[in-house]
Order: C-alpha cells, then sequence, then structure tokens
C-alpha cells in the first residue's frame, strides 16, 4: 500500500558531488507529509470502519480487543535518512493503550502509549523520528496490551532533506575566464570573471546517485549596466540562455533560479557567454541534494484533432498542457507508439510520411524538462486520404516453392508493374500476411519462417504500391511442412471455441483445485457493473463472482488487468487484482470464498499509469511470492530509475512488502522495462517474460534479480554494457505480445497485433530458444492471454477484439482451449 499524497511524491536525487568545479547550488521543494491511510495497510485481526466523526480517508482501522493484532504501513521514502513520522489516532475508552512500533522489522518504541482522547470522535498524533531506507519501508503497529491498538486514521511521512554543500566557482574548469578576488562579498576564496568576449565559459561536473529535475541557483555580479546572459547546457544540450542584469555593482550579488534535468551519475553543467561583453562574475552555485525536484506533470492536453487532411500528411491541433516549470515538448502517440514529437511552444505540428486512406488513432502527451509526462489526451481518429492513384499493380506471377523444411518454405516469383512503382510484396495465406518483402524495388523471392511444422498452407503473393492499391493474388503454392521433431515438446493440434459473450478478457488465473478460473474483464467499454470478475469451469461455463472497487479506465489500455490466486487460497481465501485507480495503478486484495468477493485492501500502490503502458499481469511464483509487471507510463526514463515502481518486474510477499532477496531491497525484481504483460514459469523455476516494444522490436525476455533489460537504451538486442538482451525478438506488426505460457518445456506467446500465437521452444535445460513458428495466423484476430491448463497439456487463449485497436461490438470476445499433442 503505497500513498495517497498530501502533494505530488517527491523524486530523488541523491548527493551530488563535484570535480573540479564550480559553485554549484541545487535547491529542491521542501520535503513534505506524505500521507498513508490506515484502510490501505495491511491489518492483522482487525477491520475497516467509519462508525465515528472526524477520520481522514475513507475509514479507520479498528483492531481486535488481543494483544498481537497490528496494522502496518508500508511507505516509500525518496531517500534515506530522518523521518517524521505521525500516527494520527483515537481512544476513547479512558485508558492508554500500548503497542510496539516496528520499522522495518526493528523495534523502534516499545510499549508506546497512546493516551486517552476523550471519546472515538476525538483524534490526535503520535510523532516519532527515526532513520528510514531510500524506498520501500514497513512501519507496524503491533498491540502489546489486551485492549488491542487505538483506532488507527493514518499514517504521515515526513523525510528530512539532506544539507545543501556549497562548490565555488574559483574550482571549476575556466575557459577565457579567470579567478579574481577584487570585489567584496563573495564566498570562499574567489570569483570567476569571464573575459570580454563571446564564448568563455565555467564548466563543472556533477555526479547524481539517481536521475531527477535540479533547481540550480547561480550567484552573480553584474556592476554594468547591460545584460551579460549566458547559455547554461546540461550533458551539451542546452537548458536555456539566462539573463544576468545589473545587480548596482560588482560588490552587490544576486542570484538566480533555473530547474535542468540530471542524468544518473556522471554530468556535465556548463555555462558560456554569449555577447562580446562576457559573463558577469560568478561566485558560486550551491548544490541541496534534498529530495525533491519537479515531479509535477504537466496537466493533460486540450482534445486534438485534425485539419489539412491530404493522402500522406495531416495537421494534428491540440489544446496546450499547463506546467509548475514549463512544458518543453508534447509527444503523439498513434495508439500506444510514438509518431511524433513537438516543441512545448506549439499546439499544432504536421504529421508526414502517413499512409493513404488509413485511420490513425491519435492522443497528445505534454512533456516537462524534468521528464514528467501528462496524462494522455483524448484520442481522435483520423483518415488519411485516398491516394489519386488508384490504379493496382499487376499480379505477381509464376509463383514457386522449394527448400520446404518443418519451419520454412523458400518462394520466388515474377514481379509486378505498377503505373507508380511498387512498394512491398505481401505473401497471403487467404487475407492474413506471413511476411512482407519491402525494398527499392522490393525482391521478388524471400524465405517464409515461423511456419507450423507438419502443416498444410496454400500461400500466395500480392504486390502494394504506396498509395495502398492491392493487386491480384498470383498463383498459389500448397504445400506440407515436415514432420515435427520427437523432442520438441509437441504442438497445438486442436482449438475449440468453449465461452464466448466476453468484453476484453484480461486476465485469467487457475484456482489451485485447476476445475475453474478466475477472469477479469478490462472493460474500457464503460457499462453498467463494469471491472466484473467471472468464475469460469473447464468447461467453459462461467459465472459472475463480483467486481473489483475503485477501478477506472485510461481510455486505452487502462482498467482491471490482471488476477493472481493465492497458493494458499484453501485457508486464506486471497485473490490478488493489478488494476488502475484515480492516483496511479494499484496491485489489491480481495477474499474470494469461492462464489463471491468481498473485501478490499490495497498492497501497493505509487505505480504511475496513463494512458498506454501500464503492464499489469500478475503471477505467483513457485517460491511463493507474487510477481508484477509494470509498464513505462509512457515515462521512459522511469524504466531505468530503480526508485520507481514502472518499467519493472516486482516481486512482493503477499502482504505487498518486499519478498526476501529482492537485489534492491524494494519491490523491484527487474529493471528496464517498457510493457511487460507475459509473465509464465518453466520447469526449473526460471521466469520468462514478453514484453511489446515501441516501433521495431517485440521481446521474449528470461528475467534474472536485479537484471537491466535496456529499455529506453535499447530496444531489442543492442551491445550496450551492463543491459541484457532478449532471448527472441520479433517485429512489432507480427507479435506486439501480451499473455505467454509454458506446456513441455515450450513457450506460447499470444500476439495482438500480430494476431497469431507463437510457439518458442526452451532448448531443453539451457538458457536458450529454438525457433519460433505461429500458429491460428489471422484466424481468430487479437490473442491477449493464454494460460496452461492444470493437469493436462492444454492450453486457454483469449481473444480481445472488442479493445480499442480491435473495434469489435462489446461481447465479441472468446476463450479457446488449445490442446498440445
Amino acid at each position: 500500500m503505497f500513498p495517497r499524497s498530501l502533494r505530488r511524491p517527491l523524486i530523488l536525487l541523491a548527493s551530488l558531488a563535484t570535480l573540479a568545479g564550480f559553485q554549484l547550488v541545487v535547491s529542491w521543494p521542501a520535503s513534505a507529509a506524505t500521507r498513508y491511510e490506515a484502510e490501505n495497510a495491511t491489518i492483522y485481526q482487525g477491520v475497516v470502519e467509519s462508525n465515528h466523526a472526524g477520520f481522514s480517508g475513507t475509514g479507520f482501522v479498528n483492531g481486535d480487543n488481543v494483544a498481537g493484532s497490528y496494522t502496518q504501513f508500508t511507505f516509500n521514502a525518496p531517500n534515506a535518512g530522518s523521518a517524521t513520522l505521525v500516527l494520527r489516532y483515537s481512544n476513547g475508552t479512558g485508558a492508554a493503550r500500548t503497542a510496539d512500533v516496528a520499522l522495518n522489522g526493528t523495534v523502534i518504541s516499545a510499549n508506546r502509549s497512546f493516551g486517552a482522547t476523550t471519546n472515538w470522535d476525538t483524534w490526535a498524533n503520535s510523532t516519532l523520528t527515526a532513520t528510514v531506507n531510500a524506498g520501500s519501508n514497513t512501519l507496524r503497529v503491533t498491540a502489546t496490551g489486551a485492549g488491542g491498538n487505538p483506532n488507527l486514521d493514518y499514517l504521515d511521512v515526513t523525510v528530512a532533506a539532506p544539507a545543501p554543500v556549497a562548490y565555488q566557482a574559483e574550482d571549476a574548469m575556466l575557459s577565457q575566464a579567470t579567478i579574481a578576488t577584487n570585489h567584496t562579498g563573495y564566498t570562499g576564496t574567489g570569483f570567476v570573471d569571464y573575459v570580454n568576449t563571446i564564448g568563455g565559459y565555467i564548466q563543472w561536473n556533477v555526479n547524481a546517485a539517481t536521475a531527477g529535475a535540479a533547481s540550480l541557483t547561480l550567484r552573480y555580479a553584474n556592476g554594468t549596466t547591460v545584460d551579460r546572459p549566458l547559455d547554461i547546457t546540461v550533458n551539451g544540450v542546452s537548458v536555456g540562455s539566462r539573463s544576468y542584469p545589473a545587480t548596482g555593482n560588482w560588490d552587490t550579488w544576486a542570484d538566480d533560479t533555473f530547474t535542468a534535468n540530471l542524468n544518473a551519475g556522471a554530468n556535465t553543467i556548463r555555462a558560456t557567454a554569449t555577447t562580446v561583453n562576457g559573463g558577469p562574475n560568478v561566485d558560486k552555485l550551491t548544490v541541496s541534494p534534498a529530495s525533491g525536484g519537479d515531479t509535477q506533470p504537466p496537466t493533460t492536453p486540450g482534445t486534438p484533432s485534425c485539419t489539412d487532411i491530404a493522402t500522406d500528411a495531416l495537421t494534428l491541433n491540440w489544446g496546450s498542457s499547463t506546467d509548475n516549470v514549463g512544458v518543453v515538448a508534447y509527444d503523439i502517440y498513434n495508439d500506444g507508439n510514438k509518431l511524433a514529437e513537438a516543441p512545448g511552444s506549439q499546439t499544432s505540428t504536421r504529421l508526414t510520411g502517413l499512409t493513404p486512406n488509413t485511420q490513425y488513432r491519435l492522443s497528445v502527451f505534454g512533456r516537462d524538462a524534468a521528464g514528467n509526462v501528462s496524462i494522455g489526451s483524448q484520442t481522435v481518429a483520423c483518415t488519411t486520404r485516398a491516394s489519386t492513384d488508384t490504379e493496382a499493380p499487376s499480379g505477381p506471377s509464376a509463383l514457386a516453392q522449394s527448400n520446404i523444411t518443418a519451419n520454412s518454405v523458400d518462394l520466388t516469383w515474377t514481379g509486378s508493374t505498377d503505373n507508380v512503382g511498387v512498394t512491398s510484396y505481401e505473401v497471403r495465406s487467404g487475407t492474413s500476411a506471413y511476411k512482407t518483402v519491402t525494398g527499392n524495388p522490393p525482391a521478388t523471392s524471400t524465405t517464409v519462417t515461423g511456419l507450423a511444422c507438419d502443416t498444410p498452407y496454400t500461400l500466395a503473393v500480392v504486390a502494394l504500391d504506396a498509395a495502398g492499391n492491392v493487386s491480384a493474388a498470383s498463383n498459389p503454392v500448397s504445400f506440407r511442412t515436415l514432420a515435427c521433431g520427437a523432442a520438441d515438446g509437441g504442438v497445438p493440434s486442436s482449438i475449440t471455441t468453449i465461452s464466448s459473450g466476453w468484453t476484453i478478457p484480461w486476465g485469467l488465473y487457475w484456482m489451485p483445485d485447476g476445475q475453474t478460473a478466475l477472469a477479469t474483464e478490462r472493460d474500457d467499454k464503460v457499462t453498467s457493473g463494469q471491472f466484473k470478475v467471472f468464475k469460469v469451469t473447464l468447461a467453459g461455463a462461467r459465472t459472475q463472482v463480483g467486481t473489483v472497487p475503485n477501478v477506472q479506465t485510461t481510455g486505452g489500455e487502462g482498467g482491471l488487468l490482471g488476477v493472481a490466486v493465492d497458493p494458499n487460497w484453501a485457508t486464506n481465501h486471497y485473490v490478488y487484482f493489478f488494476h488502475t485507480a484515480s492516483e496511479g495503478n494499484r496491485i489489491v486484495r480481495m477474499t474470494y470464498n469461492g462464489t463471491s468477493l468481498s473485501g478490499y485492501t490495497v498492497l501497493v500502490q505509487g505505480i504511475k499509469k496513463n494512458k498506454y503502458h501500464n503492464g499489469g499481469r500478475l503471477a505467483f511464483g513457485p517460491d511463493g511470492y507474487l510477481y508484477a509487471s509494470t509498464g513505462d507510463a509512457q515515462t521512459s526514463s522511469l524504466a531505468q530509475d530503480k526508485t520507481s515502481l514502472n518499467g519493472k518486474i516486482l516481486r512482493m510477499k503477499p502482504d505487498g512488502t518486499p519478498a526476501p532477496g529482492n537485489p534492491f531491497g524494494t519491490l523491484v525484481y527487474s529493471y528496464g522495462h517498457r510493457n511487460p504483460q507475459g509473465l509464465a514459469f518453466d520447469r526449473n523455476g526460471r521466469l520468462w517474460e514478453a514484453e511489446f516494444g515501441d516501433s521495431t522490436y517485440d521481446e521474449l525476455n528470461l528475467i534474472k534479480p536485479g537484471n537491466n533489460y535496456g529499455w529506453p537504451t535499447c530496444e531489442g538486442t543492442c551491445s550496450v554494457s551492463g543491459m541484457t538482451n532478449p532471448k527472441k525478438t520479433w517485429s512489432v506488426s507480427t507479435a506486439s505480445p501480451s499473455g505467454i505460457a509454458i506446456v513441455r518445456n515450450v513457450i506460447y506467446m499470444a500476439a495482438l497485433r500480430g494476431e497469431r500465437l507463437w510457439r518458442i521452444p526452451i532448448t531443453g535445460d539451457t538458457e536458450n530458444v529454438g525457433t519460433a513458428t505461429a500458429y491460428y495466423v489471422g484466424a481468430y484476430g487479437r490473442l491477449r492471454t493464454v494460460v496452461k491448463v492444470p493437469g493436462a497439456d492444454q492450453l486457454w487463449l483469449t481473444t480481445t477484439n472488442a479493445d480499442n485497436n480491435g473495434g469489435a461490438a462489446g461481447g465479441a470476445d472468446q476463450i479457446f482451449r488449445v490442446t498440445i499433442n
């Protein structure tokens, strides 16, 4: 359970060290209390109530009147250090109630007294000071008397900022500038006097523990009557020209404060004179490595619209965002993929290079200098005009096959002609494209891979031009791929619809007895009684067992997502959900008695949300811990920030606290992920993950604790030191993967945009995988979730054709049973 914040949560920028450096002052907004409501805490022997007045949030915790009952808060500290912890309570008994208060498992206040508060409607504060860890912390209040705890309303956490550090200008790297002492009022041993020329600079190196925005204050003097501006660059990128006007005389000093974004690790900051007068005298910059920085995202841009639509271009217009510091850019997305960006000073841009007669679903996101990204605007659907070129290419001819294997075939054909020019060929089975061949001109031969073994195929080739005109099909070729290998773990042999009438079935998880499964509907087609949870029998009969409260859609990919069932469900009846809420994404726990859902406990908050890239898969591992996938919330820098919960695989105990052995002592298990939605464990207990790429490569990864999987530096395989490469990649047009499952040492991956089920065999017990092959290409539409049927060599496979990208009506989705032989 993460916070309901009084202010927006603060991002840590830990201690900034200087190399030879001029005085850098990075000051941050003062630390503010972050509130954690007791009703969202982990409760043992107690209930949430609202039968007394004056509480905050939606209720308070009334612990059972026994020793040992407890309420445990989990909170996230932006940095290690001293924290003020305020527990708000009421005690209407007339006598003190005592409790042990433990921070991260260590008692910091034994038998702490919570005195009487006159009545149960009167609230008081109990304040402690303790040293907290950076990242996740727990505070448990355990009753030590038979009367139990007082009623608990909330925990307020304020983390003290580290003391500021001053860096003198005379210690910086100088070019066309000198150290001087001939004026008064400076600090340190002197100040820097620029030579009166363009190009002189002061430069220093700063090491930041984590990425984040910094507020820089430069102390200067200008005894002339003429402004002496400086161009400020951070890591070679200008953050703007700053004005340094007259200060009265050379002995009078002034401060100039501005915001810039620093990378984790080494940063170079340079102040360069831009006029023949040189720069002002500079005394220092001061770095206040406090928790904070600019963490406030811009407001949501206004509704976009399209004008001046052409065959291959259009103008997109939108209402401006506002920001506490300033909007520096707008990111433009076509559904979940970034298409373009525009400067923050613009509210329209021309999008070019589009395909004729094609619908684009466009939304706009504001971004500030600190990398904070707004919630996405509403989506506008714009269709480019049909090309004036209406003449289709001639049909390819003389299609021939050769070199048939179990998984591939070589094809050659005679090329097409066109009045303008052929831009590509597609190898098709019916209307489903198995491969696209491009080039200038495109080749007239190819090898089609990914075919299923021992399977009949009939393929043909069509030609396309730049206007999207499609030729008649070539002559067809028919063949059967070779027999499947004996040790390849089996292949899909039949597919049957077992349940229909669904609307975006997203999460699917089997009960421990293997007789029924729980399924969630994401349901972003907002209807009465939305965010439903169903029980589904082996035969496919479904019964609604309840809804999940506090769920919100995002107009894109948010809503009610993953579900998981506790391995100890027979005794605790716990089930878990990942869903989007008002403040972000949550992981929550409810009680399921086999017939209906009840209760609602927030385990993890603080996972940022956005229109797209929310992740959302849940799975229990063979170690008994709960794993969750989170997206980068369209703020790619979060994936590399180990203090953020976004762009991660999380691993936790069933109460939402970090599992033992996690690599950073927090919930984070691995990082550098863009939008992971597939999780499955193999026979050796290893975790495999499927992940949406941006515009080039989708990935299958083998997850190891503490590893960095590269986003946004890498998409697909790269050679960057310290980043882990995927085990397999696909073009986004043939994959866009969501769920994965493993049967007989073979990974099955459901593809949305690719509209197929990928089969990827694991090579024995190694970390390698074999040839990927595709099943059901284009036959059933967008395939979302796949799970193994307990005790059988079978899969359940869902469609989500009713989502925004599929466009089908509510109730159009299905669940299939696939048998592996």
